[in-house]
């Protein structure tokens, strides 16, 4: 198990992209006491096992919901907002993926008709992406899937704690710091 003791190791995540892969164990140390040489878990940390969590259970109900085709790097387009009606260049541009990795994954999802990428009334020489019926269901399953997480949460921490944790995000997206960031361009 690592460096990881056995007493720290909370709980076992399975791979979804590959239901037959060996069984990955996490540490829930961010949640404890854990010594490190660099120091306590900065908020990166922090945020990174909830969101992947919330990835892997989505992928989960996806494939168990019939999305059997839907991979982890279809959520770089499936993201919150949609990109419904959007240009593929933009949704390169926030997704921090090269055009060339954005039209290839969209081309992907237009094959395994998640969407379309239909011509933009107000210049031909673009298009605009839109979901299909496949797509709005791939949609609402990836949202009720974090809705029962969201229940979950709320069921273990508390209304009133979820709640304070919803608003401290909302806050959070809301400040300069996080509004203003500009993704890298892709290289």
């Amino acid at each position: 198990m690592g460096s990881f003791p056995a007493e720290r190791v909370s709980w076992i995540v399975k791979r979804f992209d590959n239901r037959n892969s060996p069984v990955v164990l996490l540490s829930s140390a961010l949640t404890t006491d854990f010594e490190s040489p660099i120091g306590p878990p900065l908020i990166g940390a922090l945020l990174r096992a909830p969101l992947d969590t919330i990835r892997d259970r989505m992928i989960a109900a996806l494939h168990d919901s019939g999305f059997a085709d839907f991979v982890p790097a279809y959520l770089a387009v499936f993201r919150y907002p949609p990109p419904e009606g959007r240009r593929p260049s933009d949704v390169a541009t926030e997704a921090g993926m090269t055009r060339q990795a954005t039209g290839y994954l969209l081309g992907q999802l237009e094959q395994l008709d998640y969407l379309t990428r239909e011509d933009d009334p107000a210049d031909q020489r673009s298009k605009r992406v839109q979901f299909t019926e496949r797509g709005h269901a791939a949609l609402q399953t990836i949202r009720q899937a974090i809705r029962e997480i969201e229940a979950e949460l709320e069921a273990e921490l508390g209304t009133e704690q979820f709640t304070q944790l919803r608003q401290l995000l909302i806050e959070l997206n809301a400040t300069d710091t996080i509004r203003h960031h500009k993704p890298r361009p892709a290289t």
